[in-house]
């Protein structure tokens, strides 16, 4: 009849001379032991890892999903920019050129004087070149009624080459500044109008080559 062992009787410090059963349930254990740190230590930790990694390759696919889908719209967007300039060069032509700039102002001041406007001031100024065209202010100061400051707009529509007037720091008020506006009144207008014209090829390749240069400067820097 075997000898029962009791736990009590195990010396822990003598490991080796313990009977094998013993040594079986004790070898099972530490090893259950052994595979229960491991899998805190390295199991966890890879597993949050995974899970990580896995979030961010989701991530990457959406990002890569969206790439993908404006790169497909590239080259029809780059149609349509094309298309988009080629218009705004149209456009762009429609104004007056350099050698038409002069005598589209004295268009101007003679569509004010048929009018039966008072030119009192009109007086052009320095030309400021701008990306695709040039503006020009003009300081004026016009006198009439309501109809003659009409017809001069309906005049200088009427114009063959296009001509744009914008308007800046414009004053209306009765002649003399006195008493209130009135249908019938003189009015006078003070301030200064700007009209534009298209650059030409040459001017073009000039603010092209202001604007590398400029930028290498800067780039120097």
């Amino acid at each position: 009849m075997s000898k029962k062992f009791n736990a009590k009787d195990l010396d822990f410090n003598n490991i080796g001379a313990w009977p094998r059963n013993p040594k079986i349930v004790f070898c099972v254990l530490l090893s259950l032991l052994i595979i229960g740190l491991s899998y805190l230590l390295v199991v966890s930790g890879q597993r949050d890892e995974l899970e990580a990694l896995v979030s961010k390759e989701a991530k990457l696919r959406d990002e890569f999903e969206k790439e993908q889908k404006r790169a497909a719209n590239l080259e029809p967007l780059k149609l349509q920019l094309a298309q988009m300039e080629q218009v705004l060069q149209q456009m762009l032509r429609q104004l007056p050129s350099k050698t038409e700039m002069p005598d589209l102002i004295i268009d101007v001041s003679q569509t004010a004087l048929s009018s039966g406007l008072n030119n009192e001031l009109f007086k052009p100024g320095d030309e400021t070149l701008k990306e695709f065209y040039a503006e020009k202010p003009i300081a004026l100061r016009l006198v009439g009624s309501y109809h003659q400051f009409g017809a001069f707009v309906s005049g200088v529509a009427s114009l063959p080459r296009v001509v744009i007037l914008t308007m800046h720091d414009i004053n209306l008020k009765p002649k003399g500044g006195q008493g209130v506006i009135t249908p019938g009144g003189a009015l006078e207008l003070s301030g200064t109008v700007k009209t534009y014209r298209y650059l030409d090829d040459t001017e073009l390749a000039d603010q092209e080559k202001a604007a590398a240069a400029d930028a290498k400067k800067k780039g120097g820097k």
